[in-house]
């Protein structure tokens, strides 16, 4: 109805000599002001040199009024219009003939992007920064594939290098020290229980006899066990991927040298006090970056740079990054990179995560208390599930900082979000659990009253909103509608009764409740939550 409106528009725009303007037809805030409200002849003042009013009016009077049941022209220019009903009704049989697939289209057919997300360092487990990143990642891959696009969900591992080094030597100190063996862990060592756990399954497997092994050894077996963990926390977390790409790769694949060379070539490398800089200041950047050392060794920004130019050649119409806030800096020299290569930089966008809060009882939580360490993605699963946790990260704009309650991520209340939305659900699955299936109405005529309207109007908002989610990249816009659409849901339960001895105010119910559970599902499953059928 949105794009029947400003197609109508813009045939009055036509008609005044005005093609291709910009502006906007929205769904009021207000029902008051109508079902939908535009600014165009605001828009239009300055280019037709006349007063808002005058050209709302010459709108108004010009207008296809087909389906349209009344235009106000208030304020100082805004026209509200007031849509005949049908169309709300109508959409009851379309959704519930198309079902799951209601929302779905084509605005990214022919269109392959690549999410790059959580990515931590195969040196840790995942923790709460990682799960906000992931929830945000996956959540985005799945709208775009809801949008029809192309996606593939990719994971860099970061497995060499000098953290991968000092990840070998920790796991070997520790397993030394198993052996009676006093030695320190390295600067910069990992001093997580995890390192002790690996130390420990190396010692019952093979006793001492690893006490002379090399360094390459212990790196290896750290990297494939702690992968090994992240990626049963995040299929737990309901994110698997389509790629691993690996840093070690990147780097056996492809020369540096070949790589400074091609910058050198290009007019962006230069030598000062023994090391090669990559001068990004000429680009993006507002200052330059060594990429080799005086001792020939690389920064980790060379691969890094390499690892782009790759997802480059693999035909990517976009390529999104998502990183922790505190990478803040790295993203103009990324960029600067890909333009010195020859690449188009505005094919490539990173998304910065904020910080995190984990909040019980008022107070910020740090620790884990089974642990005693930092919160891990496992300790959140285990204390509030993982539908909590994954509606909790997608319901906040992903540039906002957050603070995730334990407390309330927990509550068996309606203040709780994921309780609400799951209790409508749960509460649609009970009654439809003695229908087997929607019935065949010729023409409904009971729910043609406000209650239902607003309802309906909810649901005819799907398909803009996760149109709009992929448009603008924000999966909280779908987290935020199921929100609305579970509440809208419960005011109308409240309100009138679903089944009565009516059988056609109970069919025409039914109906309306199978396309808002499909609905619901959908919006649910986009975000990665597992809706609940039974409470």
């Amino acid at each position: 109805m949105k794009e029947k409106l400003i197609d109508k528009i813009n045939v009055v725009l036509k008609d005044m000599g005005v093609e291709n303007a910009d502006f906007l037809v929205e769904i009021p805030k207000d029902v008051k002001n109508g079902d939908y409200s535009s600014n165009v002849a605001m828009k239009l003042a300055k280019v037709l040199h006349k007063s808002p009013n005058e050209i709302g009016k010459e709108i108004v009077d010009k207008i296809d009024r087909d389906g349209i049941k009344n235009i106000e022209l208030v304020g100082p220019g805004f026209i509200n219009f007031y849509m005949e009903k049908d169309y709300l009704i109508k959409n009851i049989d379309y959704i519930n003939e198309v079902k799951l697939d209601y929302g779905r289209n084509e605005n990214g057919k022919g269109k392959k992007i690549n999410i790059e997300f959580v990515s931590a360092n195969p040196t840790g487990i995942l923790h709460m920064g990682n799960a906000r990143g992931g929830a945000y990642g996956d959540s985005l891959a799945r709208i775009f594939k809801f949008n029809g696009y192309d996606v593939v969900k990719e994971y860099y591992v970061n497995d060499a290098g000098v953290q991968i080094d000092n990840l070998g030597k920790s796991i070997r100190v520790r397993y030394l020290n198993l052996l009676g063996v006093k030695e320190e862990l390295p600067e910069n060592g990992y001093h997580g229980n995890e390192i002790v756990d690996i130390a420990k399954e190396l010692f019952e497997k093979n006793g001492d006899t690893l006490k002379d092994a090399d360094l390459e050894y212990f790196k290896k077996y750290g990297i494939d066990y702690l992968l090994g963990k992240i990626k049963e926390d995040l299929k737990r977390y309901r994110i698997e991927y389509d790629v691993f790409s690996s840093e070690k790769d990147i780097r056996t694949n492809y020369s540096l040298e070949e790589f400074i060379d091609k910058l050198d070539k290009n007019g962006y490398i230069y030598d000062e006090d023994g090391a090669k800089w990559f001068k990004c200041s000429l680009l993006f950047d507002d200052k330059d970056h060594v990429l080799q050392k005086e001792d020939g060794t690389y920064t980790y920004l060379m691969p890094d740079i390499i690892y782009h130019y790759d997802k480059y050649k693999r035909g990517f119409d976009k390529m999104i990054d998502v990183l922790g806030t505190d990478h803040h800096g790295y993203v103009a020299r990324l960029k600067s990179s890909v333009k010195a290569l020859g690449n188009d930089p505005d094919k490539l966008e990173v998304k910065l995560l904020q910080l995190v809060r984990l909040m019980e009882n008022g107070e910020v939580v740090k620790m884990s208390k089974r642990s005693g360490k930092s919160i891990t993605l496992s300790d959140l699963m285990d204390d509030v599930g993982v539908n909590a946790a994954r509606y909790y990260f997608s319901k906040v704009s992903l540039d906002t900082q957050m603070d995730f309650n334990l407390n309330l991520a927990k509550e068996k209340s309606n203040e709780n979000p994921v309780f609400y939305i799951n209790y409508a659900y749960a509460r649609i699955c009970s009654i439809l659990s003695n229908y087997e299936k929607e019935f065949k109405i010729k023409e409904y005529t009971t729910l043609n009253n406000e209650n239902a309207y607003n309802l309906l109007k909810v649901l005819y908002e799907w398909p803009e909103v996760v149109k709009s989610a992929s448009d603008k990249e924000l999966p909280h816009l779908i987290a935020n509608y199921a929100y609305d659409l579970a509440s809208a849901f419960h005011s109308y339960y409240d309100k009138v009764r679903i089944i009565s001895d009516d059988k056609t105010s109970t069919e025409e119910n039914i109906n309306l409740l199978f396309a808002i559970k499909y609905t619901l599902k959908i919006s649910l499953e986009l975000i990665g939550v597992e809706p609940i059928e039974r409470m």
